[in-house]
């Protein structure tokens, strides 16, 4: 995605969400537009991670379950980290983290759906799920 450029965690922050942002046949979901900014440094191409990635748009079960903004950085978490050990306490240090930044780790939870009260907003969900995940890796 980047060229093999290194970027800023600003700066990929940015270019998720205007990824999630675009419209049409470009758009990305949270989760693809999580795992997308990652390409380079996963050493995995922006097309196969945002395959991977389809299926979390609206959280997992279309707000039923996870953010896909979470799922997206758990996955490249895996990606990059993974070397025949568990990962587990790293995966649950990311998924705690973004549980205190977001309110929530379920869509409908982050989304207010019932109560109406957003805890926080699908750009900055992938915006946190960026940090987190620089910060974890």
């Amino acid at each position: 995605m980047n060229g093999g450029k290194i970027i800023t965690m600003s700066e990929k922050q940015s270019q998720a969400v205007e990824l999630k942002n675009k419209t049409g046949d470009a758009h990305y979901n949270c989760a693809q537009a999580v795992a997308c900014v990652f390409s380079d440094e996963a050493g995995i191409d922006e097309l196969t991670l945002k395959k991977l990635g389809a299926g979390f748009g609206l959280g997992m079960g279309c707000m039923e379950a996870t953010c896909g903004a979470l799922c997206g950085a758990e996955m490249i978490l895996g990606l990059m980290k993974y070397n025949g050990k568990p990962i587990r306490n790293d995966a649950k240090e990311l998924y705690k983290k973004f549980e205190e930044k977001c309110g929530a780790t379920i869509c409908k939870e982050i989304k207010g759906v019932g109560t109406g009260k957003m805890l926080c907003s699908c750009d900055d969900c992938v915006r946190n799920a960026v940090e987190i995940l620089e910060q974890t890796l």
